[in-house]
């Protein structure tokens, strides 16, 4: 198996602290979906997995933007500022949560990661299409590679070893769109409030919690959260990593030469490490072929050719 590389020397671009915490950001979002697939495997689901890892997700951020901007940091944001918040939580980490666990459940972690990572993609057609944005060629060029390396791994004969079907690629999609619309939404509450970034995703992980535990109270799917113990320990398990990654983002985000140029190609290596944790630790569940690794690559060069153009 082809070991993770990155897509260009971060060294060349930024300072070492930066590339570190973006780099810390992309392992731990590279391993977080692993876990999800092993709980799973184990009898979790994917709405059980939306409660918990949200939940505790939401808890380490309070307790983080607490600590690093005191009690009242979220009581500064405007009505509207918390209803964009609120709303890009409701889209980005409720529903597109809940569709990510579920495309890990059916494709498996490898190539449901994979998909999400054509997010860029779907931001620059937010971007050009509601803000009329300029699309430049580089970012048509990376538009075509994300396209082939979706088509590398339809045909991969990877990921989930109970077989998949080529629509089930709609879950990782759906969810790479749900996540550039909340950014979309997300960066206009950022905007209004001109603040930091932290405070705000800590509404937007508080709104998520509330909108998931309604659903399911609301539809009375109560039954589905009945699942093995262990399953529970490591979906929260990923909520404190997943935090943990978004501190660190966040944090080189937030650095005087932290430019979303750098950072993002970095976090778009996530599923490079997926694969590469996969291969290692879901021998059971998931086939890695080189198919899967090679639309992995692919789609990590696409996606760094959209946000670099």
């Amino acid at each position: 198996m082809i070991p993770p590389t990155l897509p260009f020397d971060c060294g060349l671009a930024a300072p070492p602290a930066v590339c570190s915490l973006a780099l810390l950001s992309t392992i731990l979002w590279g391993l977080t979906p692993v876990v999800v697939k092993y709980a799973l495997s184990r009898g979790g689901t994917p709405l059980q997995a939306a409660v918990v890892i949200v939940s505790v997700d939401a808890a380490v951020l309070w307790v983080v933007t607490t600590v690093l901007h005191g009690p009242a940091a979220v009581l500064q944001f405007s009505a509207r500022a918390v209803g964009l918040f609120a709303l890009a939580g409701a889209m980005g980490t409720a529903v597109g949560r809940l569709v990510v666990y579920s495309g890990i459940d059916r494709l498996g972690a490898s190539i449901n990661t994979a998909g999400v990572s054509t997010r860029p993609l779907f931001a620059v057609v937010i971007g050009a299409v509601v803000l009329g944005e300029r699309v430049g060629q580089l970012t048509l060029v990376g538009a075509a590679v994300l396209t082939v390396g979706l088509v590398v791994l339809s045909l991969s004969k990877g990921g989930d070893v109970r077989g998949w079907q080529r629509r089930d690629l709609l879950f990782p999609l759906s969810a790479a769109a749900l996540y550039a619309a909340a950014n979309a939404v997300r960066r206009t509450g950022l905007d209004a409030a001109g603040t930091s970034a932290l405070p705000a995703v800590t509404v937007n992980e508080t709104a998520a919690v509330l909108v998931i535990l309604g659903y399911v109270l609301v539809r009375g799917r109560t039954d589905e959260l009945a699942a093995p113990r262990e399953t529970y320990a490591l979906f929260a398990l990923v909520g404190v990593l997943t935090a943990t990654g978004m501190v660190s983002l966040f944090t080189a985000l937030e650095h005087p030469a932290g430019r979303l140029v750098v950072v993002d190609p970095l976090v778009a290596a996530a599923p490079l490490f997926t694969t590469a944790f996969a291969a290692v630790l879901l021998s059971d569940v998931e086939r890695v072929t080189r198919g899967v690794v090679a639309g992995a690559l692919v789609v990590v060069a696409g996606a760094a050719f959209v946000t670099l153009g």
